[in-house]
């Protein structure tokens, strides 16, 4: 229904290829440097190898449209390789295409300046950096911007930022060294004037790192989420990305493609759960027979099916849609698609985890922590219930 191009199935050929043979045999070695409480935060030196390798066979930034920095694909083909890397916990970040990296990247190579470009982008297009975005604070509801406190004030030689920010994905990477950092500048202009967007370097002083916060128990180790206070942090003038009031025009920016590359990792992640479901069910004895011979495990098999398939069929439209008509007239597809893949992820592993019983709450199993991950993406970047509204609003 939704074709992809030559180029796009021979990437997926080679990208699968690649999972087969060098990511998935690394997951237990992933999973036993986690383990290390020496090591956790620490990056594996194999995924650095990985990361070579892979750019080396041109599997690189395979995210990005732009020819200029990336592979040049359409939303439509990438769409399709983020389902491949969002089978693995680390998978897109081996191809240098894991969020938040992917979205920072996307709204540099709009925004920032040539100074920008070199000091940031490029070390991030190489895959030598990592990056963050700090917008969520604890003390305001985060999902209406407009109560976000944290303040940007003008000096004659700079600004000076304060305040602080909770869930900065990525910033407890020993690799982060940038945080695109949205502030209050503007207090006095329309709403979505109000706010500037910067570019701040985790060394700077007064950027303190709180603590890497817990989801559902898991610390996301080695990259994690962090809450961070900027203490009067002095920032120089040339830190703005985009002009003074831009913020929301930079955080839209990357959040169409953003949004399907997500969607596209998370339905990864929930197929490959419904795979393992099929696995336990047909290998599992209870009372005499297979359990997948019980009719309400083969109901949960038959529900998984077509629950994943509607959500990566709408995906694909989603995809289709940018690629036709832009972020702008593809809202409403953006918006379902945000409401409807993390609902049915959660749903799919959630049945997964039944049927492989105490096997699936437990740490010899990936179902838990993708649990974690798919119920997280229901209050990401806003909650169900603001792009329902927003959705509604779009209909009416």
């Amino acid at each position: 229904m939704f074709e992809v191009t030559a180029r796009g199935r021979e990437l997926q050929e080679r990208l699968q290829e690649f999972m087969d043979q060098q990511v998935y045999p690394a997951e237990d070695e992933f999973a036993l440097h986690l383990a290390d409480p020496d090591k956790r935060w620490t990056i594996p030196a194999f995924v650095e190898e990985l990361k070579a390798k892979a750019r080396a066979s041109g599997l690189w930034n395979l995210f990005l449209p732009d020819t200029r920095y990336g592979a040049g694909l359409c939303h439509l083909d990438y769409a399709h390789l983020a389902e491949i890397m969002g089978r693995c916990a680390f998978g897109a970040e081996v191809f240098n295409c894991s969020a938040p990296d992917s979205g920072n990247i996307e709204a540099l190579s709009l925004h920032a300046n040539d100074d920008q470009r070199e000091r940031w982008l490029q070390p991030l297009l190489n895959g030598e950096i990592r990056s963050a975005i700090a917008v969520a604070e604890p003390a305001v509801a985060s999902s209406d911007p407009s109560n976000l406190m944290t303040t940007l004030s003008k000096r004659d030689e700079g600004y000076i930022l304060h305040g602080r920010k909770w869930w900065v994905s990525g910033a407890c990477d020993p690799r982060c060294s940038v945080l695109l950092v949205m502030a209050l500048s503007h207090p006095e202009a329309p709403v979505h004037q109000r706010y500037s967007m910067l570019l701040v370097p985790t060394e700077t002083h007064g950027v303190n790192i709180i603590r890497p916060i817990q989801m559902f128990g898991y610390d996301g180790a080695p990259f994690g989420h962090a809450e961070i206070e900027f203490d009067q942090v002095w920032l120089p003038v040339d830190s703005l990305l985009a002009a003074p009031g831009k913020a929301f025009e930079v955080a839209q920016s990357r959040l169409g493609p953003g949004r399907v590359h997500q969607s596209m990792g998370l339905i990864g992640l929930a197929q490959r759960a419904y795979e393992a479901m099929l696995k336990r069910a047909a290998d599992r004895v209870a009372f005499g027979r297979t359990i997948v011979q019980q009719g309400m495990v083969q109901e949960a098999i038959a529900r998984s099916r077509c629950e994943l398939e509607q959500a990566r069929l709408l995906t694909h439209a989603t995809a289709a849609m940018l690629d036709r008509r832009g972020s702008r007239l593809a809202r409403e597809h953006l918006a379902m698609i945000k409401v409807v893949v993390p609902q049915m992820a959660c749903s799919v592993i959630d049945r997964a985890i039944q049927i492989h019983g105490g096997l699936g709450l437990s740490q010899d199993s990936f179902l838990a922590a993708a649990y974690a991950v798919a119920r997280a993406q229901r209050i990401a970047d806003g909650p169900d219930e603001i792009h329902m509204t927003s959705l509604a609003r779009m209909l009416s």
